[in-house]
């Protein structure tokens, strides 16, 4: 069983694949879940880049001074080194599928607020 904690960002997190738990060796997968009206806190990655797939729910995402709206089925790419953060817009949780490359380190997430 998948136990979840939260990243350094502050964001719910379950680590489908990571190499702490498998034999995965340059990036993991997870789910990261939002509640209603809860925020990830502006970050960015020293050098994993981030791909976010929208599984369930609706937010905005903050990208490198852009400001979208994302929802179910949305696929957004984050380079390393771009500030962003994603917001639940939602009146249900927002569920995101996560993969970085190379894998999630708190180490690696540098706080920016």
């Amino acid at each position: 069983m998948v136990r979840p904690y939260i990243t350094k960002d502050g964001t719910e997190i379950y680590e489908l694949f990571h190499p702490s738990n498998s034999d995965i060796k340059d990036f993991s997968v997870a789910i990261a879940k939002l509640k209603k009206d809860e925020r990830s806190i502006k970050h960015k990655h020293t050098t994993s880049q981030e791909i976010y797939y929208i599984l369930k729910g609706k937010g905005r995402m903050y990208l490198d001074g852009k400001i979208f709206e994302v929802s179910e089925g949305d696929c957004i790419y984050i380079p390393a080194q771009k500030c962003h953060q994603i917001e639940n817009l939602g009146d249900t949780e927002l569920m995101i599928l996560c993969f970085s490359f190379p894998a999630y380190s708190h180490e690696d997430t540098i706080l920016l607020n």
